[in-house]
């Protein structure tokens, strides 16, 4: 629903600030100049890829630890409070990184990289929700949503581009420490966004420093339990984000698969990343849809994703960013139907359970991938598993919205 002038002019100006102040936070938050060389830095200091692997398990070891107690952390003491202090742990990782450069420096740092995007998550879409139901605006939190997170890829997407030549120029110590500037100052903007709580959240507070952290754990497992809304919308929302999420690390390996030149493969990779892009920006419109008309949608992006791996080819790549662009569109519009479905006090830990479930559900897509890559080629493998999508689509046939 756009802001109209029916909406009072304080409200108006509130929702145009946090949009303001959350896209400036994606955008800082995602311009790491360090995203696309850290690989690179770690392999000029020894590193091999044993090595390497065992600190991106490291990584998601962290997250998955901390996703659900951040969660908790957040709805009994401050959502703001999360998305300060991740970016300062992030920060601080590649501080280590760039200042010692070492096996135990990098694994250390993966794990305060893990543990500050841990932090962020479930509060800041709390905080969003909650901020924006407070101004009679929440069904705006899709398309705000989606808008932050199309400013996210566009920030990466620059920082890949600055990475090269800022490495040509000023080697692993520019890029490292654009890194923790960038980090920083999206901290400081992370202080600067609104967060109000009412009466009850001002008791769950009370209930904290009497050290009853497990009211809000409890509340946000017996939200779950209890709401089948609830519980359908959380198991959409993990499906949905863990497979082509999964599969967003292999696109390179296709792209490669299909015989094009190396320098080519970025560009191929690109394409995809533009629709990923555009599915943010069709949150709008995406959310006029009725559930057999997206289910219909995540049908065809099932199948547009199997024959564009299939066709061998990088024409096939058109097809591939089509299909990415309907899964993070629907990736948005599930976000925004479980914070429509949550009606407790406990927001940001039910969708940091959401979380947990996407980084496991991650794991185990991880794991089937190598599996079947032992035995066929990206392309069989990347249409195999379109295959979950088809189980989406239809259920969301059968939703009535």
């Amino acid at each position: 629903m756009p802001l109209t002038s029916s909406c009072p002019p304080p409200l108006r100006a509130g929702v145009r600030r946090l949009e303001r102040t959350l896209y400036l936070y994606a955008g800082l938050e995602d311009f790491v100049l360090l995203y696309p060389v850290y690989a690179l830095l770690f392999a000029r200091h020894g590193l091999d890829t044993a090595q390497i692997s065992s600190l991106f398990a490291l990584w998601s070891l962290t997250g998955l630890l901390v996703e659900v107690p951040s969660g908790v952390w957040a709805d009994t003491v401050s959502r703001r409070l999360m998305t300060v202090t991740g970016p300062l742990l992030t920060a601080a990782g590649f501080a280590l990184w760039v200042l010692f450069p070492s096996y135990g420096a990098y694994a250390a740092g993966f794990v305060l990289w893990g543990a500050g995007g841990s932090l962020r998550s479930g509060a800041m879409e709390a905080l969003v929700h909650d901020e924006l139901e407070r101004l009679g605006a929440a069904s705006r939190y899709g398309r705000i949503m989606g808008r932050a997170a199309a400013v996210s890829m566009g920030a990466t997407a620059t920082a890949t581009a600055v990475a090269a030549p800022a490495f040509a120029w000023g080697g692993e110590l520019l890029v490292g420490a654009a890194g923790v500037a960038a980090c920083l100052l999206c901290a400081a903007v992370g202080a600067t966004l609104p967060e109000h709580r009412g009466p009850t959240d001002r008791g769950a507070q009370r209930r904290t420093r009497r050290g009853a952290y497990t009211a809000a754990l409890r509340a946000g497992f017996t939200e779950v339990r209890g709401s089948r809304r609830v519980r359908h919308a959380l198991l959409l929302s993990v499906v949905v984000t863990s497979v082509w999420g999964a599969l967003d690390e292999y696109v390179p390996l296709l792209a490669a698969a299909t015989g094009v030149a190396t320098a080519t493969v970025p560009l191929l990779v690109l394409v995809v990343w533009v629709g990923v892009t555009v599915g943010s920006l069709l949150v709008g419109p995406g959310e006029r849809l009725s559930g057999r008309a997206l289910g219909a949608a995540v049908a065809a992006g099932a199948a547009a994703l199997a024959a564009g791996a299939l066709n061998g080819g990088p024409g096939g790549f058109v097809l591939v960013g089509a299909a990415f662009l309907v899964f993070q569109l629907t990736d948005v519009l599930a976000d925004a139907r479980l914070q429509e479905a949550i009606t407790g006090p406990s927001r940001a830990t039910v969708t940091s359970l959401a979380g947990l479930g996407t980084g496991l559900t991650t794991l185990l897509v991880y794991g089937t991938y190598a599996g079947l890559s032992a035995h066929a080629p990206h392309g069989t493998v990347f249409a195999l598993l379109a295959l979950p999508y088809l189980a989406v689509a239809a259920a969301l046939g059968r939703t009535r919205t």
